[in-house]
């Protein structure tokens, strides 16, 4: 008996554990809201067939108090015309309505004890639906807090410093084959440029032979 009972208590267990898991904190605080508006729905309807007995009994009493108040008058004729078996009749009743009516107002005031009653609870019901959805709010507020923080811990966590370090590897060979490429442009201009040096100073033939005959013209002064 007792194994079976172990097993039990560890497979509810593991149901709790993968109810608590899909359990949605939302979801939950709007279906305790929709059972809320169901009990103060509920509520309502019974406080509406409370308000309506008290109603009737009221009405009860005035028609007794006001039968009671006929047979009064009745019995007063009756005894004023000297017809005393009728004023007995009137009389007993008015005694017999007196009972019901003090039987009917005491009935009444129980009613109405019971509808303060069930005013006041349905007013404390209200007041924790208000307080609820208030909270409802502020959760639901909290809960999305979360839900963010967590998602931009789970993005975070997912970067690997590996990656990173890869990446910035290469983003420094792109660098370096940049400048390689610049320097070895840079080479290959050079000997262009003293080729044209060297050209330029380059003296043809033309040049020597005029110098010279300029030279034979000139006067050698010792």
């Amino acid at each position: 008996m007792g194994i079976f009972r172990r097993v039990k208590t560890i497979a509810m267990a593991e149901v709790n554990g993968l109810l608590d898991g899909i359990e949605d904190p939302i979801a939950m605080l709007n279906e305790y809201s929709r059972e809320m508006e169901q009990e103060i729905a509920k509520g309502q309807k019974a406080l509406a067939r409370q308000i309506f007995v008290e109603n009737k009994q009221a009405a009860l009493i005035s028609e007794t108090q006001a039968l009671e108040d006929k047979r009064t008058r009745q019995a007063k004729l009756a005894i004023e015309k000297g017809e005393e078996g009728m004023a007995k009749l009137a009389v007993q009743e008015k005694l017999t309505l007196e009972k019901q009516a003090a039987l009917y107002q005491e009935q009444y005031e129980a009613v109405k004890t019971q509808t303060k009653i069930l005013v006041e609870k349905l007013d404390q019901l209200k007041e924790t639906y208000n307080q609820m959805q208030q909270k409802k709010i502020l959760l639901a507020s909290r809960a999305n807090v979360a839900q963010s923080m967590k998602q931009i811990q789970k993005a975070t966590v997912s970067f690997q410093t590996d990656t990173i370090a890869r990446g910035v590897a290469r983003a420094e060979e792109r660098i370096l084959l940049m400048e390689a490429e610049v320097q070895a442009g840079s080479q290959f201009a050079a000997p262009l440029a003293q080729f044209d040096t060297a050209y330029d100073n380059f003296i043809n033939d033309e040049e020597l032979n005029n110098e010279i005959e300029k030279l034979k013209n000139e006067k050698v002064t010792i």
